[in-house]
């Protein structure tokens, strides 16, 4: 049965969202379980922009970049980040900077910052290199499941170079344990702390993190060192604004979520379609044999096959697959009307593979990004897998530093592949993550 979201006012101009009253928990288990089913369907039967009840809220979803951009670059101040994401992940990334809008998001951002510019990089590769070229070399041989080795070793790089804490075993196990339990959490169908349940984990995960932060923070306040979490510690503004110690704590949980689990899923679609297109990595291979064993700040923008694999890996596999925003007002979206309180999604599983901006979307194709074809330029936000606006990410560079500087030393120690009639299994019921773990032969050179 087809009705619309909200009637318009009376004299508006303005269409009403067409939408389905289908059972919610069969809709939201159906764009889990195949999203890019899921958009299909909706695109034949409403158009562009559809709504549905998702348990209990409205949203409207769609995915092109034409309503990206109206959605992102939010020139009238309609939508908010903070009370969209809140409903999905707020209990447990609270106050983290994606969840901030307008002025004291900017302010937050600008302090954070720091963390993020040139020479904070420069620093970040020349702490992370030695580690890394250690941990890769150590890699088992055989049948490997690489994303098992790469969750692994980047939240060893994360410890180290945003912590700057060189924790046991048994204590990095259970860090990682509550950031994947919070992560998870904001996908579930039940949003009550039942015990046993995803949403319970969540909170019990989140006051873990918490716990264990404020912990270290006297120590991080009391001395200066060249990791994230000393950086917020004593980070100012120009007019001299600190973060107090529930700033630092709040943006350390949620930028650590970030940049574990994004480049995780990044470089394991990366691998994927390496092993698939074994002439893809033996280019990636002779730029970093080129390079030498050790990758220099300068050397990152050398890497072109490996940056071509990169953004190809990046839309078809965003590791945020969509970017949700909550009208504060009422208000128009693609000329609808949408009221004060909806959710509006944009799909990026579904943009980035807009035939309208892509020829032959699903297929892996990294010379769509060559500055011959440049089809990621055809519109400003034909390709966002980090986003846009003010809220574009801020360590999407951190990113893809790390991505570049632990496939640069696979590259250089060791070969892998899949069998020919491999496709991998993949599970969108939270961030996108290979079901079977991405298990490859992988052989030294």
């Amino acid at each position: 049965m087809t009705s619309v979201l909200a009637t318009p006012p009376a004299g508006s101009d303005l269409r009403p969202v067409p939408c389905s009253h289908r059972n919610s928990v069969l809709e939201i288990m159906s764009m889990r379980r195949d999203p890019f089913a899921f958009s299909d369907r909706r695109l034949a039967e409403f158009g562009p922009v559809s709504g549905l009840d998702a348990f209990g809220v409205q949203m409207v979803i769609s995915g092109n970049p034409r309503a990206a951009q109206e959605l992102l670059m939010n020139k009238e101040r309609a939508f908010a980040n903070g009370p969209a994401w809140s409903h999905f992940i707020g209990p447990f990334f609270n106050r983290g900077i994606m969840l901030l809008d307008f002025d004291e998001h900017r302010h937050h951002r600008h302090i954070l910052q720091q963390a993020f510019g040139t020479t904070a990089l420069k620093g970040y590769l020349q702490e992370m290199q030695p580690m890394i070229a250690d941990r890769v070399a150590g890699l088992p041989v055989g049948t490997v499941k690489l994303f098992e080795q790469f969750k692994a070793l980047t939240l060893d790089v994360a410890l180290e170079v945003f912590l700057g804490l060189d924790l046991p075993k048994d204590e990095a196990d259970r860090i990682n344990k509550a950031f994947i339990d919070t992560v998870r959490a904001g996908v579930a169908y039940v949003r009550k702390p039942v015990p046993g349940g995803r949403w319970w984990k969540g909170l019990r995960s989140r006051k873990v993190l918490e716990e264990f932060f404020y912990a270290h923070i006297p120590a991080k306040r009391a001395r200066e060192t060249p990791d994230l979490f000393s950086v917020l510690c004593h980070a100012e503004s120009d007019e001299g604004h600190t973060f107090t110690d529930e700033d630092v704590v709040n943006h350390m949980i949620f930028v650590l979520m970030a940049a574990h689990d994004t480049s995780t899923i990044t470089m394991t679609q990366m691998a994927y379609h390496m092993a698939r297109h074994p002439e893809w990595q033996e280019r990636a291979r002779a730029e970093s044999l080129g390079l030498g064993p050790e990758l220099g700040y300068d050397g990152l923008g050398e890497m072109t096959a490996l940056d071509l694999i990169l953004k190809e890996s990046l839309r078809l596999c965003p590791p945020v697959p969509a970017q949700p925003r909550m009208a504060v007002r009422d208000t128009s979206f693609q000329g609808f009307f949408v009221p004060k309180g909806t959710i509006v999604t944009i799909s990026q599983l579904a943009s980035h593979r807009d035939p309208e901006f892509f020829t032959n979307p699903d297929m892996f194709d990294p010379e769509r990004f060559s500055p011959e074809r440049a089809e990621d330029k055809s519109h400003r936000f034909a390709w966002m897998p980090f986003g846009g606006g003010v809220h574009k990410c801020i360590g999407l560079y951190f990113g893809q530093m790390e991505i570049k500087t632990i496939l640069h030393h696979l590259l250089r120690g060791f070969e892998w592949s899949v069998p020919a009639d491999y496709q991998i299994p993949m599970d969108y019921s939270a961030l996108p993550v290979p079901a079977d773990k991405l298990p490859v032969t992988l052989r030294r050179r």
